[in-house]
């Protein structure tokens, strides 16, 4: 589900959607790797904006090594079914590293990746920088 949070209308479609998602994962050590696929549709929202039909494509692969470092590459695909062909995926390559580690009990992990657009529309960027931090809850 995408829901219409954006705080200005650029920022977002101003439409509510859903679609399905599904994930393929396996994890022989020391490698994690899968893809994540999913459609959106807008099925709600601001009458005078475009409508939403959207996939999101999502390779994912770490290689682990010791002392919870890792090699990550996860590039988000996209394709606006609604654009023009020229115009409808945007297509990155890259990846980068990352660390697992605990902040008192709570594990975390911290990652920076960097991502070239070999396939993007009109106006769309040539490069994503992406560092993210996150709480991390082992079974």
């Amino acid at each position: 589900m995408s829901f219409p949070t954006a705080t200005d209308a650029v920022l977002g479609s101003e439409k509510f959607s859903i679609g399905p998602t599904a994930v393929l994962l396996t994890q022989p050590k020391p490698w994690t790797a899968g893809l994540l696929v999913g459609n959106l549709w807008s099925v709600a929202g601001a009458s005078d904006r475009s409508s939403i039909n959207q996939m999101f494509l999502q390779y994912f692969i770490n290689y682990g090594f010791e002392g919870g470092w890792y090699l990550t590459s996860t590039p988000m695909m996209t394709a606006n079914w609604r654009a023009r062909s020229s115009e409808r995926w945007t297509v990155p390559i890259g990846g980068g590293a990352g660390k697992v580690f605990k902040i008192g009990g709570q594990a975390m992990r911290a990652q920076l990746q960097g991502f070239y657009n070999v396939v993007k529309p009109t106006g769309g960027p040539n490069w994503a920088l992406v560092f993210t931090v996150q709480f991390v809850f082992p079974r």
